[in-house]
């Protein structure tokens, strides 16, 4: 019994200290240029799970998210915010049985006069089975997709300023 916890924090030490020496890193926030010190995001839909992503993205990352483009350094316009989805296969009482979700989008990215990423498209598809016996169950974990779809998104527009 008294060797249990030296032996358990030395695994812990050993565990750390290997995983320290591949080079692991905890994800941490995405270091912006000067440029986007104060980012206004132009949308038709400002509450949509996306923009709120990107939103919360751009803040945690040291940006300041203004409403006008007239005071901020840069604007990043989002031509398409599309949520999509698919019936992928049928059972044999043609009740959809697999659905496809799909998140597009569609953005600009403009410094003073400067356009840096001119209507660059992403997307993003997401495979989910469908059970009519658990109807509000899948309609929840097809919510959470969708808002993990835009999450993921914004991280894949956030690496990409970070390039610039």
């Amino acid at each position: 019994m008294s060797w249990s916890k030296p032996m358990r924090t030395l695994g812990i030490v050993i565990l750390a200290c290997a995983a320290t020496a591949c080079g692991f890193q905890l994800q941490g926030r995405q270091p912006l240029s000067a440029s986007f010190a104060r980012v206004s995001l132009e949308a038709d839909d400002v509450q949509s799970d996306f923009v709120q992503a990107l939103r919360k993205a751009l803040v945690a990352s040291g940006s300041v998210v203004q409403a006008r483009a007239a005071t901020t350094t840069a604007v990043i316009e989002i031509g398409a915010d599309e949520f999509g989805t698919r019936v992928l296969s049928v059972s044999g009482r043609n009740v959809p049985t697999e659905y496809e979700l799909s998140y597009r989008v569609r953005y600009s990215v403009r410094i003073g006069d400067d356009v840096r990423v001119n209507d660059e498209e992403l997307l993003l598809t997401r495979d989910i089975s469908f059970d009519e016996t658990q109807i509000l169950a899948k309609e929840r974990e097809q919510e959470t997709l969708r808002e993990a779809l835009a999450q993921d998104l914004a991280a894949q527009v956030l690496r990409r300023l970070a390039a610039l």
